[in-house]
């Protein structure tokens, strides 16, 4: 099949595919690269199905941080889902194309669950933020209708936004130049291969990445330093360090999500540098992924208890 389209009355060519470049040409470095993409897909896999399985079998799980949980391991397995599988699939039969559509689709729902996870950790942000700060009300300010609408305006508002940036990206002429320097379709290196003017497309991703992802960073750390402020007054010296610890923890994913993120996205085209993009975001789409179920679930007690548990009941 033909990766070009030529139009009929005009002597444009326009692409009908486009080839994925991907991590490395070196047929070594890609073995190894398969094999660390395969470990991180397990981990994100298993963690995030096991969290999901924990949450629905014990009923004192049910609660709001862990109703947000539970969106957010939907997210990352979608998420991860949306590239890694392409990925592997490319590197085993050595054909790096995709059509017109899969890239379109693969960016739109990239974007769209990326966005969503930006919403739904401010969501999160803003639970932790009541249950520390306001632990009278909690219950009563975070009762499940809210928590419902949160998490469906998280998505509706993700997918709406997406839904415009991957229409004014693929709106675009992309004559003759149909090769991707990324492992992924994603919006920075799909604009660059188009031959028309994107201005008006980089302006769109700016004001959405501004509402959307820095909006919501600038929520979460709004809402842990109200945190850390009533952490300092906590008298319990042990109590207060492992509130501290599971600040850090949550801050450090928080802050790689967000900062990768936020630098793909807000920068101005001439900045633009294949190599180290690719690196930046096998970091917020491959390794964060893998690590929010560790960070904000495995390492926490009552999910350890809920597992222990389960697998006590099965091995009766």
């Amino acid at each position: 099949m033909s990766m070009y389209v030529v139009l009929e009355n005009s002597n444009q060519t326009f692409v009908g595919h486009f080839i994925l470049l991907g991590l490395s040409n070196t047929l070594d470095v890609q073995i190894v690269v398969f094999l660390l993409l395969l470990m991180l897909y397990m981990v994100t896999l298993s963690g995030n199905i096991l969290l999901i399985i924990m949450v629905r079998l014990h009923a004192h799980l049910q609660t709001p941080m862990y109703f947000f949980l539970t969106n957010l391991a939907i997210i990352d397995i979608c998420f991860s889902s949306t590239v890694i599988p392409k990925i592997l699939v490319n590197t085993i039969t050595q054909d790096r194309t995709i059509s017109f559509l899969g890239c379109a689709t693969q960016l739109y729902f990239h974007l769209a669950l990326g966005g969503t996870e930006c919403l739904i950790l401010a969501a999160m942000a803003f639970d932790r933020y009541n249950a520390i700060c306001k632990p009278l009300q909690y219950n009563m300010i975070m009762d499940p209708k809210l928590c419902v609408c949160l998490a469906v305006g998280s998505w509706t508002l993700s997918f709406l936004i997406s839904l415009l940036l991957a229409v004014v990206t693929f709106d675009l002429p992309y004559c003759k130049a149909n090769q991707i320097n990324h492992f992924f379709c994603e919006m920075p290196p799909m604009l660059h291969l188009s031959c028309a003017d994107i201005w008006f497309s980089v302006v769109v991703e700016c004001t959405s990445v501004v509402l959307v992802v820095a909006g919501s960073f600038i929520l979460i750390i709004a809402s842990y330093l109200f945190i850390t402020l009533a952490i300092i007054n906590i008298n319990s010296t042990r109590q207060r360090q492992k509130a501290f610890s599971t600040c850090a923890s949550h801050l450090a994913v928080v802050s790689l999500f967000y900062g990768t993120a936020l630098f793909m996205h807000l920068r101005p085209p001439s900045s633009y540098f294949p190599e180290q993009d690719k690196f930046v975001s096998v970091f917020y789409t491959v390794v964060t992924p893998a690590m929010n179920p560790i960070i904000y679930s495995i390492r926490n007690k009552e999910i350890k208890a809920a597992v222990k548990k389960s697998m006590t009941i099965v091995c009766l």
